[in-house]
């Protein structure tokens, strides 16, 4: 992708460009009027044409406030395509509300309704174009390629075995490499380091990123020792918000995910850092987002209630937060209702009827589920998804991990809501089958996948309140 000023100035010219056109076709073409007497909910007057004074205030006004908000697109910052697209359309929208609150105060900047519209739907369409089309690196025959690793010797072997041109690898500090989560020193005979030969070294694992953009990399090859530790999910990560497509040698493909099973002809397979397809992947986060919303609107009532609950039924917050493990080995916080007594949370998974460190509200809120309400805003914010494998507390997570050798690879996607596991009961408790059902999720991926998932909870809560209910009036 172009970088520095070029960049800027393209993305920058670009945006002011498609700005006026917009303005100036939504103001003098037919699409006024068409839009003006078919959408209800614009002015039901004859088409007005602003005068070019006003045409011209209005759009300085637009321009301002538009190339203001999509300040963040002007980085020369490599992303996925659909990331791209996504970020550009979040910040138009932000600079629409912006135009609307200015005309709404003040008619002397004011865009009639029908012109805001039009000009809002053609940017809507051509700057996510715009950004997409600037972001792509220019085609070429050999794709430019580096290998990271945690282990120098370890680099090295991959060196030998593969046929990929590399512009050099990423490692720590040349002549070290991680053993038993330490680093130790290589040194020769003499006492001296012993970088690769004829391989240039580009910098270490915390300038990943920063290596990524300044080389425009196309492919990573990863040639870690081993492919559990937070290092190669962190590499993982960068890869996967830059677009970048990353690999790893075949005699390590059993201990990752893979879009393709791998053969002993393949020298390289490449990993599985989004198994979704981009059309599931976008139907997957508009249907996160309209389930959060929806589900918020609907069950706002409730908030008050259940916070008055909690308070009166013991001492302590509402709310509850705790750091969980997130996609590709992150953390995120996340916000419940408050089940238990304060400060008596306990790494050990335990099952809900012998736990009696949970209150009596806690308990009718997690048979309901409606302690799971705060976590419907970080699935609105992207911290989470509706369906995927169920978010764990980091220090339990350590426990499972220590328990299951294989457990690091629930975090290939990113966490939900529900997901197979707790459709089928499976809980922390069982963590071999829990492991079992989020792997067999994480293969079978796909919209409609979720949709059965997302279905099924919901009977499964509908059939658990009423059979709380029942026995509650069976009691009385």
């Amino acid at each position: 992708m172009p970088s520095g000023f070029r960049y800027r100035f393209a993305s920058i010219s670009g945006t002011i460009l498609l700005v006026v056109l917009s303005v100036a076709i939504a103001n003098y073409s037919p699409v006024q009027l068409f839009v003006t007497t078919s959408i209800p909910v614009v002015d039901q007057l004859p088409m007005t044409v602003m005068s070019d004074t006003q045409v011209a205030v209005a759009g300085l006004v637009s321009i301002f406030l538009i190339t203001g908000c999509l300040f963040p697109m002007y980085k020369p910052r490599p992303r996925r395509i659909l990331d791209t697209m996504f970020i550009t359309e979040k910040q138009l929208i932000i600079a629409m509300l912006g135009l609307a609150t200015i005309g709404y105060f003040d008619y002397s900047y004011r865009l009639p309704r029908s012109t805001l519209i039009i000009v809002m739907s053609l940017l809507a369409i051509s700057l996510p174009l715009l950004f997409v089309v600037i972001r792509r690196r220019p085609r070429t025959k050999n794709k430019r390629a580096i290998v990271i690793g945690d282990d120098i010797r370890h680099i090295k072997d991959v060196l030998e075995v593969i046929n990929t041109p590399v512009l050099g690898y990423v490692s720590p500090p040349s002549g070290y490499e991680i053993k038993n989560w330490e680093r130790k020193q290589i040194v020769s005979d003499g006492g001296t380091e012993q970088p690769l030969a004829g391989v240039e070294r580009l910098g270490g694992l915390s300038r990943l990123e920063n290596i990524l953009i300044e080389n425009s990399i196309d492919v990573v090859i990863l040639a870690f020792s081993t492919t559990d530790r937070a290092e190669f999910f962190g590499a993982l990560d960068t890869c996967y918000k830059h677009g970048v497509t990353a690999k790893a040698p075949n005699r390590q493909i059993d201990s990752v995910l893979t879009k393709a099973k791998a053969t002993e002809d393949d020298e390289l397979v490449e990993i599985a850092l989004e198994p979704w397809d981009w059309q599931d992947y976008l139907f997957k986060r508009t249907f996160d987002i309209l389930f959060a919303s929806t589900s918020l609107i609907i069950l706002a009532p409730l908030l008050g209630i259940i916070a008055l609950a909690i308070k009166l039924d013991s001492s302590g917050p509402v709310f509850y937060s705790q750091a969980r493990t997130a996609e590709f080995g992150g953390t995120f916080q996340v916000y419940k209702f408050r089940t238990m007594l304060p400060d008596s949370e306990s790494a050990e998974p335990e099952e809900d009827e012998t736990n009696d460190r949970i209150t009596r509200v806690g308990r009718v809120l997690r048979k309901t589920h409606l302690d799971e309400i705060p976590q419907l805003w970080t699935i609105l914010t992207g911290g989470m998804s509706v369906v995927g494998p169920r978010a764990i507390w980091t220090e339990e997570e350590q426990q499972l991990e220590a328990k299951i050798d294989k457990w690091r690879k629930r975090w290939f996607v990113k966490p939900g809501l529900t997901g197979l596991a707790q459709v089928h009961g499976a809980k922390s408790t069982d963590p071999k089958t829990k492991l079992r059902y989020d792997l067999e999720y994480i293969r079978r991926q796909s919209f409609w996948f979720d949709i059965k998932i997302v279905a099924r909870q919901v009977w499964y809560v509908v059939t658990d309140t009423c059979s709380m209910i029942f026995n509650i009036e069976n009691k009385n």
